[in-house]
Parts: C-alpha cells; structure tokens; sequence
C-alpha cells in the first residue's frame, strides 16, 4: 500500500503500530456486530485513534452460505473503551455458512489480539504473519476455509464470477492481480469505509450512522453532515474507485448487510475475480514482497500463509516459484505490466488522482507509485537496471509527469529529456 498524503504528513508523527482486539466467536453473527477495540500495541509510543486517518484499522466479512449465495459485513471499529456513535447493523449468518474476516491498515503494522479472557484468535482461525513476523498492514481469519467453499461453488455452478468485461483500451479489464495494477505489496488491503467525527465518534456506512453523525443547521433549519469517510489506502481500493471507472470497467460487487444491503467491492470478490479471469502473466505474491519477508529475508512459509489468506497457491504450485526477479521483469518489462499505464496515458491523465497533493491525476499517481514499487521491491539489484520510471515534480513537490523507458534500453538521466522511444504523458 502506498500512503497518501493525507495519512504521511503529520506532526509529530502518530503511532503506526496498532493492536486490533478481536471479539469473541468472531465467525458469528453476534460477533461480526461486536464492534473490534483498537489501542496502541506500545502505549509508550503514543496512543492509537480509529478516526486518526493515519491509524485507521478496518475489517472485511464475507459470507458463503450452503448454497452459494455470498453477502458482505464490515464490522465496526472502535477506540478500546468507547462505543459506536450508533448501533451497528445486525448480521445474518445462516446455518451452514463460511465466513472468512480480512484486516487492513493505515499504519505500518497492526496486531490482532483475543479479546480479554476469550481465545477469539483460534476461534477464527486467524493469521497475522508467521514465526513471530508480522504481515503488517493485513491480517485475516478462516480465508483458507472460505475460499476453499467458494472456488468449490465457482465449480460447480453455484456461486457465479462475472466476467471482467473489455476496458476502453481493448485489453480485458484488469484485475488485483494484473502486473499493471500491483504495486510492491498487492492484495493488502481491504474496501471497508467507515464514517467518522472530529472528536472521534465512529459508525458504520449506514442510515443510522449518518443520522447519528449529523448536527441540525439552524440557519437552514437541516441536519448538515458533521463526519468524514474512513477508508483503506488500498490496492483493491484504488481498483475499484479509480482505476475501473476509468477505464470504463465494473467490479464484481455484492450486497453489504452492514450498509443497507447496498452493493459493494471487496477483497474477496476481487480475489475470486481475478482467480476466474486474470490472463498470463499472473501476478502472485512474491518471495520479495515487503510484508512476507522475516526481517530482511525471503520467508517462503510467511508468504504462502498470504498468499492462502488471498486464495492464491502456494510457491511451487502450478510452475509459480515466487522468483523477484520474474515479478519485476513482469511488472516493469512486460507490455502488460506498467507499460499499459503509460499506453492508456490519454485516459488516466483524464482521471482524477487518489490524492492531488501527490500527484496530478491518476496516471502521475500510478506513476509514482510504480517508481516506489521498482525501490521497495529491490527490482534494480535483481535485474541489475535502473529505476525505469522517472518522475516530474512542479514547485510543491507534487508528481506532475513521468516517462518510462523500457527494460533493456537505457534511461535519461534526471533532468534531460526522454528518448524518441521513451513514452511520456504530461500532467
């Protein structure tokens, strides 16, 4: 996930290492309505405060029932020792239902914890990282048990995956796992927003929350909103919001019993999505992702525990091996990796940016974030090139326009202007 400016800038700098407390029988109804509790995982570095933009700790559900039929929760979170501004929805899980659970963060790294005296943690069957190693920013529960239920319905029929659907460019539309879309660390986050105050009163994306976050005017004599959208920096997010409408394409979206049954995006829709219709090359997490690595070093079991918390296979499986190496080459030298951004210029620069103090419109804004991705992924020491992406910045310090030079010919220099093959887009 890249950071936007909005949740990077602060001073002083807020706690970005947050504990979730996971309620009891968190697979339930009851506990799928029990808002989660977040606190500082150090009080000593600071507290941690839901309607903090910077600190901002989601939760995704999705229920499979029996039959095939899939709905969408989005628990509540809240402050340890504060309650919601309104009561959250109630959830409906039928008999015989799989519910998988999944975590995003705003911060860097974010703990799951049982709720005092329970074992909430196994009763979800719930993985934060492996051996001690933290993913960071994402967690989930039961993902392995909901996705196998789910490919199964894929299967046989019962639960249907639209298909993609062709984007303004011609090419299919792209998925969470399309080298054109990933960044160094894909399929991290969730599409959870919550609605919250200045003061730090939170709710649900609801009628009732926004009812109960509203202040009268008394100079219109109507109730004037007071609140302000909580949502994930995220990869799906920036799919789903930004990247789709662009490119004139629809996510898979299903009802959300915690926001009036309205339809929304969400990670496992995207993942199930992208298993039904993502075309060669598939991008699946690598061994150098910076949320599977254990300290500074590949770890081959954290990252299959990821990959199996997005329903993806495990390194090994089906020719993949998880190589850094293929997945920069893929990302920065294939046409259908970042190349595509820059083909699809005339469209992305039309869109509006995740965040216009970073970058100008959307696609400065993928830009930049590819030009992190090759640093963060370490693509210049495995392929032993430079940085392909070259930024522009105006006088604010915000991305205005960049240029790529494929792999295998050799970049300008900061400052010279781009090579007759270099392709290039203005703000």
């Amino acid at each position: 996930m890249l950071r936007t400016a909005d949740q990077a800038g602060a001073e002083p700098p807020a706690n970005a290492d947050c504990t979730l407390i996971v309620p009891a029988d968190p697979l339930s109804a009851p506990g799928l309505a029990t808002p989660y509790q977040l606190t500082a995982t150090d009080a000593a570095a600071g507290p941690c405060h839901e309607a903090n933009a910077e600190q901002s700790a989601f939760v995704e559900a999705a229920i499979l029932t029996g039959d095939g039929q899939l709905t969408l929760y989005d628990p509540l979170v809240v402050d340890k020792g504060t309650r919601p501004a309104a009561p959250t929805a109630p959830a409906q899980v039928p008999d015989g239902s799989t519910v998988g659970l999944w975590f995003g963060f705003n911060g860097d790294n974010l703990t799951l914890k049982s709720a005092d005296g329970m074992t909430s943690l196994q009763q979800g069957d719930c993985v934060n990282g492996a051996h001690k190693s933290i993913f960071g920013q994402f967690a989930y529960c039961n993902a392995m048990a909901f996705f196998g239920q789910a490919n199964q319905r894929v299967q046989d029929g019962t639960l249907k995956v639209p298909p993609l659907g062709v984007a303004k460019d011609g090419k299919p539309c792209p998925t969470t796992r399309d080298f054109s879309v990933v960044d160094q660390d894909q399929s991290d986050n969730v599409v959870t927003h919550y609605i919250a105050t200045g003061d730090g009163q939170i709710a649900q994306n609801n009628k009732a929350g926004r009812a109960a976050l509203q202040n009268p005017d008394r100079r219109t004599r109507t109730m004037a909103p007071k609140f302000a959208d909580l949502a994930n920096g995220s990869d799906n997010l920036l799919l789903t919001a930004f990247i789709d409408p662009a490119l004139g394409c629809a996510p898979w979206t299903l009802p959300n019993q915690s926001s009036d049954g309205e339809p929304s995006a969400a990670l496992p829709l995207d993942e199930l999505s992208a298993m039904a219709g993502q075309r060669a090359p598939i991008a699946l997490l690598p061994l150098n992702n910076p949320m599977t690595l254990n300290g500074n070093r590949p770890d081959a079991d954290k990252t299959n525990l990821f990959r199996t918390g997005v329903n993806q296979g495990t390194i090994g499986g089906g020719g993949d091996d998880g190589d850094g190496a293929t997945y920069c080459r893929n990302m920065f030298g294939d046409p259908a990796g970042i190349q595509r951004v820059f083909d699809d210029q005339g469209i992305f620069v039309g869109a509006p940016s995740v965040d216009p103090n970073m970058a100008t419109n959307l696609f400065t804004f993928l830009a930049m974030r590819a030009n992190g991705s090759f640093t963060e992924l370490r693509c210049g020491n495995l392929l032993g090139v430079r940085n392909p992406v070259k930024l522009t910045m105006d006088g604010n310090g915000t991305v205005s326009d960049a240029t790529l030079t494929p792999l295998g010919q050799t970049p300008t220099s900061p400052g010279n202007s781009a090579p007759a093959t270099t392709m290039t887009a203005g703000s």
